[in-house]
């Protein structure tokens, strides 16, 4: 499966409901873009004005329209076990969510897979490469794909990451992890990290499989938040 198929918005049967998540994922981007050319700017201050003003209305005509009441598809690949689900929302790989890099993730084998992503400028940690949190969280994201193919999918107990040498922004990075073993509840997996021929970092995580209605019991808490949410929350 490419990834474009991966992330077709054809998951709705419904043309309306389809079309409107594509238009949310296009926001999405666009919002990317703004961030990416936003940090290192030296706009003018009547031009920040501006642009500022306009996403302070637009926040506030959001608050006009109700929340959804559930999540579409999985925010974390480590609960769905397939590249083809639905990931709008994650906050690493969701195209509709403009904090998502986003990472694109495809099955390897049966017990692997590479995730492929590019940082741009407001991921900059030292001068110029990826902050060292990013890396981790990629890491933690990607690991929990793999993690789930075992059949098993359970939530992360340790990540350890040990950074061989700064990963470059504006690069062509690949996350590769593979399921190494079980043993009882722990699902043993381990990662590297290339920019082309560079290693970066290499990495390694244990997580622990929790049975189905644990995560019946995290969605019921989530749903009473949300209910019991202000509506100006942030």
């Amino acid at each position: 499966m490419s990834p474009d198929d991966a992330r077709d918005p054809a998951w709705s049967t419904d043309k309306e409901e389809a079309s409107k998540w594509a238009q949310k994922r296009r926001l999405a981007d666009a919002m990317r873009r703004v961030m990416e050319r936003l940090v290192p700017s030296n706009a003018p201050e009547e031009e920040l004005r501006r642009a500022a003003e306009g996403l302070e209305r637009y926040a506030q005509a959001l608050e006009a329209h109700p929340r959804l009441r559930y999540a579409h598809g999985f925010a974390e690949s480590a609960m769905a076990g397939d590249v083809g689900a639905f990931f709008d929302q994650s906050p690493m790989i969701g195209l509709a969510n403009p904090l998502a890099p986003p990472i694109v993730i495809s099955k390897t084998g049966k017990r692997s897979a590479r995730g492929r992503v590019r940082f741009g400028s407001a991921y900059e940690g030292a001068p110029g490469c990826v902050h060292g949190g990013f890396v981790a969280a990629a890491f933690d994201e990607v690991l929990g794909f793999v993690q789930s193919l075992g059949g098993r999918p359970g939530m992360t107990g340790t990540l350890t990451i040990r950074y061989r040498r700064p990963t470059p922004l504006h690069t062509e990075l690949d996350f590769d992890g593979e399921l190494v073993r079980t043993e009882g509840r722990k699902i043993f997996t381990e990662g590297r990290l290339t920019a082309g021929d560079l290693l970066c970092a290499e990495a390694e995580a244990i997580f622990v499989s929790i049975p189905p209605e644990r995560f019946d019991e995290l969605e019921a808490k989530r749903a009473e938040l949300e209910r019991s949410r202000p509506r100006s929350a942030t």
